[in-house]
């Protein structure tokens, strides 16, 4: 063998253990990683394109993915079968937990790199999904076609709502953040979708002893008020998912009275609820999984806000699996102490984008006293 036959195989074993390790740090992130990714030409990789034939494969006929699906983990060929066998079937087509919407974002960008009609066809059917899962009353479930029990709920639960206006903001208003651009039809079921939608949010927003607040993580899809979910996810004002519906309505432009004091008032909340003085610490254990989760008073410690307040006077609360509030973390088990998100500091975005948007936009006080009086 000569010197540069030794070369050669040196080189190519060299490029299979990169190729390798690359596969592998992409095949170690989670699906969320995956489709958050920087647009460019990694998308056009033969990596990529594997992935988007398991993307496809996963989708149903009806147009929507099932939640916590690691798409980008590799499929032996009995589970492309299966997959291909479950097409017709609609049990777990979801929205939540980022479900349908982290799939039209990857197909997205898969297209503008590599246009495949067929990453076209499964993104138009994904966006029929979720304009013909929509309430008349703009709402949206967590899954469709409806699932008894709390899933028929108007779903704000893990921003699923948000997730899916925030498709049809930008479908309606013809930006370029999509690289798949439907019909005009289908362009104009967006916009009276999305106009739907932000209605029904004006409308679900809690009313505290007269006065605007935020919105639980679920309403009920007939009368609208807060309700139930699982059994620690009881009727609430939501410090988390109240977030990201106001830095939704802050994106609006023109935005009417109504939108003007839905965010006013619900900035207002932020501020009145947020907690200070108070740490998360997390302790971990030799497999960086969390063991432990711990409240520690410090001066020194950003604002934070509850994931669950009451509805009536804004306290936080916490429950197991029993459904029995508890005053504090400490006091429920360990199985929902570490294995739920109970604090949050997302509404720190929301004051951050506050200060420009109200120099913009200001809302005449008599509009505000008719909403109290009202």
């Amino acid at each position: 063998m000569t010197i540069n036959n030794i070369k050669s195989i040196c080189f190519y074993a060299l490029f299979l253990i990169i190729v390798t390790n690359v596969q592998s740090q992409v095949h170690n992130k989670k699906w969320e990683s995956i489709t958050n990714k920087e647009e460019g030409s990694w998308f056009a990789s033969n990596e990529a394109k594997e992935i988007a034939e398991n993307v496809l494969l996963y989708q149903r006929n009806i147009g929507g993915w099932e939640k916590n699906i690691q798409m980008h983990k590799p499929l032996s060929d009995d589970e492309k079968q299966e997959l291909i066998d479950l097409k017709n079937s609609t049990k777990g087509c979801t929205t939540d937990n980022g479900a349908t919407y982290q799939e039209m974002i990857f197909l997205s960008k898969m297209y503008r790199q590599v246009p495949d009609e067929r990453y076209k066809k499964a993104f138009l059917l994904g966006l029929d999904y979720i304009l013909e899962a929509q309430y008349n009353n703009g709402g949206w479930p967590q899954y469709y076609p409806l699932r008894k029990g709390y899933y028929t709920h108007i779903t704000y639960n893990d921003d699923s709502m948000v997730n899916i206006l925030k498709v049809l903001e930008e479908i309606k208003n013809k930006t370029n953040y999509f690289s798949i651009k439907p019909s005009e039809e289908i362009i104009e079921r967006a916009k009276i979708a999305f106009d739907k939608g932000i209605d029904c949010i004006i409308k679900t927003q809690y009313k505290q002893h007269g006065v605007l607040t935020s919105w639980c993580a679920q309403h009920d899809e007939n009368t609208l008020a807060p309700a139930k979910a699982r059994a620690y996810e009881l009727p609430s004002l939501s410090g988390k998912e109240s977030a990201k519906i106001v830095l939704l309505l802050m994106t609006l432009e023109n935005p009417s009275e109504e939108i003007k004091i839905a965010v006013n008032s619900a900035v207002k909340w932020f501020e009145k609820v947020q907690i200070n003085g108070l740490r998360e610490d997390r302790i971990y254990n030799e497999k960086g999984k969390i063991i432990n989760k711990i409240m520690v008073p410090d001066e020194n410690a950003k604002p934070i806000w509850a994931r669950f307040m009451e509805l009536d006077d804004n306290t936080p609360f916490f429950c197991d699996r029993d459904g029995i509030k508890k005053a504090t973390l400490a006091e429920i088990g360990a199985e929902r102490r570490n294995g739920y998100a109970w604090y949050t500091n997302e509404p720190k975005e929301v004051f951050k984008k506050y200060v420009k948007w109200k120099k913009k936009y200001t809302v005449s006080k008599d509009k505000i006293e008719t909403v109290k009086k009202n």
